[in-house]
């Protein structure tokens, strides 16, 4: 599969969501300027997306729904 082309106008103006897409698709785009190539946005090698997950933990014997030693106040 070849690179997407994009002119550098296209690019500046919708720059974050190539990002994304080079990112998430892993294909390279090639931005041009009057036709011709000027860059190449490839994504990072050898690096894993950033997860949270099992960063998240819990006590289950804690009660989920008491106060946390707070004083709430409603008003109504």
């Amino acid at each position: 599969m070849g690179a997407k082309k994009v002119s550098a106008s296209e690019f500046k103006a919708k720059c974050l969501a190539f990002l994304e897409d080079v990112s998430r698709t892993g294909t390279p785009l090639l931005v041009t300027k009057r036709g011709q190539p000027i860059a190449r946005l490839v994504p990072v090698e050898g690096e894993e997306p950033a997860s949270l997950l099992g960063s998240v933990s819990y006590d289950s014997e804690a009660d989920l729904l008491a106060p946390v030693g707070e004083a709430w106040e409603a008003e109504g």
